[in-house]
């Protein structure tokens, strides 16, 4: 076991040697790189250096940061001009007509937005009055569709058509106009002027009728 510590009375001259005494004596925290040599330090340097680096930052993001905003309003004018282009997207503009030129290219997904009108109007200048029965028919069937008389589909028959329409003149009207179509358009008969304008009566009223 030890005995009691003692004070000692030299420590204080052991401390008052030169390497102890800090009088005066600046403390040196930063050296140049490779130096080894301690120097003054102040914190001008390292704002200096901070500024810097701040404009070395600055210089090279604007450039990026230009850049990257041109291409995306490119990329937004391209996007745009690609849907306005094609008058069938109808996603910023209403749904346009489309230049169909035989009634085999219609079909349930674009007989909305084909111009049926000026295919009749095409087939009547040719005297082609059994192709205008056929684009009739298909231009009623347009609008039912139109106005939710009916859904079109490729594949479905006259009689499908006429159970979907619930109004009864409606129904009675499109009832005939079918038959009138079946009649000259799958029988196949030649069809003058006279037969033609009594069979468009028929259709112009059905068209009339449907609301």
């Amino acid at each position: 076991m030890q005995g009691p510590r003692k004070f000692d009375k030299e420590f204080k001259q052991r401390y008052q040697s030169e390497i102890y005494n800090y009088e005066g004596i600046d403390i040196e925290t930063n050296t140049p790189e490779g130096s080894g040599d301690y120097v003054e330090y102040t914190d001008k340097e390292t704002k200096i250096k901070e500024v810097n680096n701040n404009e070395f930052l600055n210089l090279n993001i604007e450039p990026i940061r230009y850049i990257f905003y041109l291409a995306i309003a490119i990329a937004i004018i391209v996007l745009v001009y690609v849907l306005f282009k094609d008058g069938s997207t109808g996603w910023f503009s209403k749904k346009q007509n489309r230049v169909i030129n035989h009634h085999q290219d219609i079909n349930s997904d674009n007989i909305e937005n084909t111009d049926i009108n000026a295919l009749i109007k095409q087939a009547e200048d040719l005297e082609d009055y059994r192709l205008a029965i056929r684009y009739f028919y298909l231009l009623v069937l347009k609008n039912l569709s139109i106005k939710n008389h009916i859904k079109f589909e490729d594949d479905k028959t006259n009689s499908e058509y006429l159970n979907e329409i619930s109004s009864k003149p409606l129904s009675d009207h499109f009832a005939y106009t079918s038959y009138l179509y079946n009649y000259i358009w799958y029988g196949k008969f030649s069809v003058n002027l006279e037969q033609y304008q009594k069979a468009k009566s028929n259709f112009t009223t059905l068209l009339n009728l449907v609301k």
